[in-house]
Formats: structure tokens, C-alpha cells, sequence
């Protein structure tokens, strides 16, 4: 049982890296990215930088073993959210082959990744990564 919990925690920290590759991503390439959110969405380039922001912070959470269950959910709604937002849309409604597949790599992508957020913050009391000792 020891051994599963190594490896555990390595997914773990493997998902807190890329989620801070990201976030700093996102951070550093904002203009490159607004153009994904729809217009009908008011805060443009505001919400690429709030995106960076939380993904950064969920990683951190992961690694430090702090928040773990609210970053994962948190996280999990994140994803789910683009995933309907903007890369369903994205998918529908592109114009070259090319984008449409983009926008369905990018659809899985977010959805394996908010499945992977909620199976770490349902099994955060379970390996002991929980927000108090009654959760």
C-alpha cells in the first residue's frame, strides 16, 4: 500500500508541474491566447491572466499538500468550464480541418485533466490530503 502512495504522489506532482507550465504560459503568452476566448465573453485578455493565476496556485496546492480537495475541485470546474465554453465552440465552428482538431485535442486534453483534479480531490482525505481532520 506504501508503493501506491509513492505513486500517487508522483501523478500528483507530475499534474502540479504542468498545471504551473500553464499557468506561466498563459502569463507570458496572453495575447497569443485571448483570441480563444469568444467575444461574448466580456474581460478578455483579463481572464488568460486569472487562468495563469489559478493554475499556478493549483499546482502550488498540489505540491504543498495545502487545499488540496477545494484546488482540485476548483480545478476540475476550471476545465469543464473551457471545455464548454470555449473548446466545444472552438471544435463546432472551425474553419479548417486543422483548428478543428486542435479544438478536439484541446477538448480531451481539459477533460482528461479535470477528470484527473477530481479523482486527486476525492481521494484527498484518503491519502491524507485533506482541508481538516473531520472532512
Amino acid at each position: 500500500m506504501h508503493q501506491y502512495h509513492i505513486v500517487s504522489r508522483i501523478a500528483i506532482y507530475l499534474l502540479a508541474a504542468v498545471m504551473i507550465v500553464f499557468g506561466v504560459f498563459h502569463l507570458t503568452n496572453a495575447r497569443d491566447l485571448v483570441e480563444y476566448i469568444p467575444p461574448s465573453i466580456p474581460g478578455g485578455i483579463n481572464w488568460v491572466y486569472l487562468v495563469g493565476i489559478a493554475y499556478i496556485l493549483g499546482g502550488i496546492s498540489f505540491i504543498l499538500n495545502k487545499w488540496v480537495k477545494m484546488a482540485g475541485y476548483v480545478l476540475a470546474v476550471l476545465l469543464f468550464i473551457f471545455v464548454f465554453v470555449i473548446h466545444l465552440p472552438n471544435y463546432l465552428y472551425a474553419g479548417t480541418a486543422e483548428a478543428k482538431t486542435g479544438a478536439f485535442i484541446n477538448l480531451l486534453n481539459d477533460l482528461a485533466i479535470g477528470g484527473f483534479a477530481l479523482h486527486i480531490a476525492a481521494g484527498a482525505h484518503h491519502q491524507k490530503l485533506h482541508l481538516e481532520e473531520s472532512d
